[in-house]
């Protein structure tokens, strides 16, 4: 029997992860510092209120609306005027989460063969939902100088006939990078030239750790030119099994109409957001003060201690890193990022990924969650930078010459 050739991708297991299922399988006591399900980092959750706002008996009843129901949009609104930009209701479309939404403007924005550009580093996770659409991907790179920024010209070298949209994150997964707004207005002026839509991913937007470059709050702000923001509760509240997330539409008037219409008939032939998760959004909303503040506080206690163990340890570096949930170490060039991790995890039990993983251009660099239990964090990275100093040692100093 034949497949669909959107379904033609590599399934086997790489080095790593098979010594990764090694090793837990042999029972070894694996520091995995790549934990990202907040749900299983150890925060406290208020399960009375989380539990108790889906026991609605609205609920009970079938009101389909391919938008969302109000009450859910209007709470979303009221989280954008709590950060000082007003979004009307109509401009808000449910979804099961960003991934969803990815694929809903992937259908409004692309015809088959059609390309999308996304930028280099980012999470890999695009190339799938793409290949799902029976859409291409083109990669434009992000450069690092003392921080990670977009360079205007390198983006529009990628850009070609059948470019369709440009992905935006705002902050990067994982570099940690915001949008400022020079590099907004040059994705405004592209658009406006190859009439161009941007999808702006800002599910990690509100975990701020550095805020002196400046920083797009969110696009939702600009009525300028076409873009769409994503966000949901998988990030922001901690609660990425209740699938909700949302779309707002933005830009011209015209524009803004036209999509957000079309964009009711792909969802009004899913309406996959489950009634008891769009009454339960406005009290779960409120429920986001208590949350990110222990994330941010467990953000900002892990990040110092990655700076400190790094300051002790010369032979590796650390990436600016603006908000998000991830840092990204550099290594020594001593080594590639597989043999590095590989040897990380066969010698230390620790294990963290390889900046492969997100299409790092340059070797060697390692990507580690920040929401990692601080314990389990601290000790990782010990084992780490102690691994690495053995390593160069072995090395003879030849490393100093890479």
């Amino acid at each position: 029997m034949a497949f669909s050739t959107r379904l033609n991708w590599d399934q086997k297991e790489n080095a790593l992860t098979r010594l990764l299922s090694r090793k837990l399988h042999a029972g070894a006591a694996v520091l995995d510092l790549t934990e990202s399900n907040p749900t299983c980092a150890g925060f406290q959750y208020d399960a009375d209120a989380v539990l108790g706002a889906m026991r609605d008996r609205r609920a009970l009843l079938y009101q389909p609306s391919a938008k969302g129901l109000e009450e859910a949009r209007a709470a979303i609104s009221s989280y954008y005027a709590d950060h000082g930009v007003r979004v009307d209701t109509s401009r808000i479309l449910l979804t099961s989460g960003t991934s969803e939404a990815y694929s809903y403007l992937f259908k409004l924005l692309a015809d088959p063969g059609d390309e999308i550009l996304v930028p280099r580093p980012s999470y890999p996770l695009f190339e799938h939902l793409a290949g799902l659409e029976s859409v291409r991907l083109r990669q434009y790179p992000l450069f690092y100088q003392e921080g990670w920024w977009l360079d205007g010209e390198a983006l529009r070298r990628v850009i070609g006939p059948r470019t369709r949209a440009i992905v935006a994150l705002n902050p990067n997964n994982p570099t940690g990078s915001f949008l400022k707004q020079p590099e907004v207005d040059t994705l405004a002026n592209l658009c406006r030239e190859h009439d161009l839509a941007v999808i702006c991913d800002e599910v990690f937007s509100d975990f701020v750790l550095d805020d002196r470059r400046g920083r797009l709050r969110t696009l939702a702000a600009r009525d300028d030119f076409p873009s769409v923001s994503l966000n949901g509760v998988s990030k922001m509240l901690g609660l990425p099994q209740m699938k909700l997330g949302w779309m707002v539409v933005n830009g011209p008037e015209v524009w803004r109409d036209a999509a957000r219409r079309r964009l009711e008939w792909v969802a009004d032939s899913f309406l996959s957001v489950g009634a008891p998760v769009q009454h339960a959004a406005a009290r779960w909303m409120s429920l986001r003060p208590a949350f990110q503040m222990q994330v941010m506080e467990r953000l900002r206690t892990n990040l110092a201690a990655l700076r400190q163990a790094i300051a002790e340890q010369p032979l590796c570096g650390l990436l600016h890193v603006e908000g998000g949930w991830y840092a990204t170490i550099r290594l020594p060039r001593v080594r590639g990022e597989e043999e590095w991790v590989i040897g990380l995890l066969d010698a230390g039990d620790v294990y963290v990924q390889p900046g492969y993983f997100f299409d790092f251009e340059s070797e060697a660099h390692v990507v580690v969650s920040l929401l990692t239990p601080p314990a389990r964090f601290v000790e990782g990275v010990r084992r780490m930078m102690k691994h690495v100093e053995s390593c160069c040692d072995r090395m003879g100093g030849k490393f100093l010459q890479e």
